[in-house]
């Protein structure tokens, strides 16, 4: 998933495409409309998750997200049919809005997955009488179906695209309606049945191994037809799901509030866990009725010196480390510094499922037709020293686009010529693509996602390493909505960005790199190899095996011959949290994990008490 705000700081634009590693929304309603003071209910009277957001969010509708700042605010409020066990590692499907794991025909072909009963959608006016109706399969039918529409327009289509039976036909279909109102969706489609109100039957055109994990997905989320009525464009504003909270004030650019949803089925904390677990406390909760806060508020906040000021203050409950304040946490042993520990801020680390780089659309009339110049732009970049620079060595050497946690991580990728950081190489590759091009080649546009003063630290550096072997390269830097819109258009010629796995099966990133999957889909690169396509017909429908491990390598080399990007790093994120915060575990598939949180109230007063008696 194109990744949003990353508050565990790391350079501006590598923050704003890198994952949301709070995986809920933190921080106080400080300031509401029109600059004003908020009034916040009194801390005995609420359980409050405070945060803040990087990044602006772009839209609150599933069927059309794929970025993590929208994502990480609709996954509290919409659901899938699958989930990941919060606790269990390695990563555990379970049911979500489904009673029970799909039963699965020995052909693999046809999945029959029983519906929750007694599961309602939040009450909104565009029910009856403002009451949430219950959930049913034809909810998820709905969903999908919308995401085929092509009048929808949605970036989400290469999930199902070519997978089930006759929803092929059905979005060609749409194609000939005059528009999304237009569209008949009660018109039938062949792989997709309902035996019953509670029954989902879904039928494959091939086998298609990874469909557990897109079931537990965002974008396959149920939506209520109604809603989508009721609003029309809209609905991007009104998010209407069945998940623990329900959307009460958005403000746009501003903050954002989201509340318990009063109508939340039964669902519970979980009674086990890894070895370990018990001992940090993270079983205390063992049983109890989610979600376990009342009210989560976070404001939008870009700059890292006011967010970092909001989390020592003791106003925002988790947060990243912003790079001008790593020594200040961290210790020149790579260890929490003690004075954290005095205020008991704990630190978390884990490696993230992450790469980041800056992309080249392929269909630009230079850039995509001039390897050369490609590998000269990868070359004049010093990967390590902006890894140091940038994240204070937060950051994996990046040579492909696989991440080192993933099963399938080829070693020997850095071993493929023309892409490594490489001056005098660089200078020799721009003379050749100079002959190729037919002169002096003409002055390149890098987009980046970020407008605060790293951000421009960062293009900064990037230019003078371009300027270095020959090249001219002008910065744009962009709000992360504008930038999002301009990438899925293919409106830009060169742009930093990344990807942070949505499954545990390294067939996300190859997905990324399919020609079916050009923008608005997931391959922003644009990138068209039929060598690589073929492969990936091949691999895609294979289940796990030594023999689809090595295919998937192969087919990495083969995409990262062809230079559609400069590999950055895989990432590695610190996160600290203050010992209010109960019940923190990363999760690097999950978002909507705000349920499972609890805030000791006592001890954020005390704290801040303290603090005010150091002044």
């Amino acid at each position: 998933m194109n990744g949003g705000p990353y508050c565990s700081g790391t350079g501006s634009s590598m923050r704003l495409f890198c994952r949301c590693l709070l995986l809920a929304v933190l921080l106080a309603g400080i300031i509401g409309p029109g600059g004003c003071k908020r009034t916040s209910p009194s801390r005995s009277e609420e359980n409050v998750l405070y945060g803040a957001m990087g990044a602006k969010i772009r839209a609150l509708d599933p069927g059309d997200i794929s970025d993590t700042v929208s994502s990480s605010v609709a996954a509290q409020i919409f659901e899938c049919l699958y989930e990941y066990h919060y606790l269990n590692r390695p990563y555990e499907l379970q049911p979500m809005l489904a009673e029970s794991m799909p039963e699965i025909s020995a052909d693999g072909l046809t999945y029959t997955i029983k519906i929750r009963k007694g599961v309602q959608f939040a009450d909104d006016e565009c029910f009856p009488e403002g009451r949430g109706r219950a959930l049913t399969a034809h909810d998820f039918i709905y969903a999908w179906k919308r995401i085929a529409n092509i009048k929808y327009v949605s970036g989400n289509w290469w999930i199902f695209e070519g997978r089930i039976v006759g929803l092929d036909d059905w979005r060609k279909y749409t194609d000939t309606c005059d528009s999304a109102a237009d569209v008949d969706y009660s018109r039938p489609v062949e792989g997709l049945q309902t035996p019953d109100d509670h029954t989902l039957v879904i039928r494959l055109s091939k086998p298609w191994p990874q469909m557990i994990y897109l079931l537990a997905h965002l974008p396959t989320a149920a939506v209520a037809k109604e809603a989508v009525d009721y609003y029309g464009d809209r609905i991007i504003n009104h998010p209407v799901g069945t998940g623990p909270f329900t959307l009460k004030t958005w403000n746009r650019g501003s903050y954002i509030e989201l509340v318990r949803n009063p109508n939340y089925r039964e669902d519970f904390y979980p009674s086990e866990g890894e070895p370990g677990d018990r001992a940090k406390g993270l079983l205390d909760d063992a049983g109890r009725r989610l979600p376990l806060v009342d009210r989560i508020v976070s404001v939008v906040v870009e700059e890292d010196p006011p967010r970092w000021f909001l989390f020592m203050s003791g106003k925002i409950d988790i947060s990243g480390i912003p790079k001008d304040n790593f020594s200040e946490a961290i210790s020149g042993r790579g260890v929490l510094d003690e004075r954290m520990k005095n205020l008991n801020i704990r630190l978390t680390t884990f490696r993230d499922p992450s790469t980041y780089w800056i992309a080249f659309n392929m269909e630009d009339p230079v850039l995509g037709k001039n390897k050369p110049l490609r590998q000269a732009l990868s070359c004049a970049v010093n990967r390590e020293k902006f890894i140091d620079m940038f994240t204070n060595g937060r950051g994996e050497l990046a040579s492909g686009f696989m991440p080192p946690i993933m099963k399938t991580y080829d070693p020997n990728i850095s071993k493929i010529p023309g892409t490594a950081y490489n001056q005098a190489r660089a200078r020799e590759l721009v003379a050749e693509a100079e002959k190729i091009h037919g002169g002096r080649l003409p002055r390149l546009v890098l987009a980046i996602p970020g407008t605060d003063t790293v951000a421009r630290q960062e293009g900064g550096m990037m230019k003078e390493w371009f300027q270095t072997v020959g090249l001219d390269v002008d910065i744009d830097y962009m709000d992360w909505p504008i930038y999002q819109s301009k990438m899925k258009t293919k409106s830009l010629q060169m742009f930093m960005s990344g990807w942070v796995a949505d499954y545990p099966d390294g067939e996300n990133f190859l997905q990324l790199f399919y020609s079916r999957n050009m923008s608005p889909g997931p391959n922003n690169f644009n990138y068209s190899n039929p060598e690589f396509d073929k492969l990936y017909e091949q691999l895609a429908i294979m289940s796990e095996s030594p023999e689809r491990d090595e295919l998937y390598r192969k087919a990495e080399r083969i995409a990262v011959e062809d230079c559609p990007a400069i590999f950055i790093m895989h990432g590695v994120a610190y996160v600290l949290q203050h010992d209010w915060v109960h019940n923190y575990k990363p999760g690097i598939f999950n978002y909507g994990t705000a349920k499972f949180r609890r805030i000791d109230a006592e001890k954020r007063t005390s704290y801040q008490q303290l603090l005010r008696t150091q002044k």
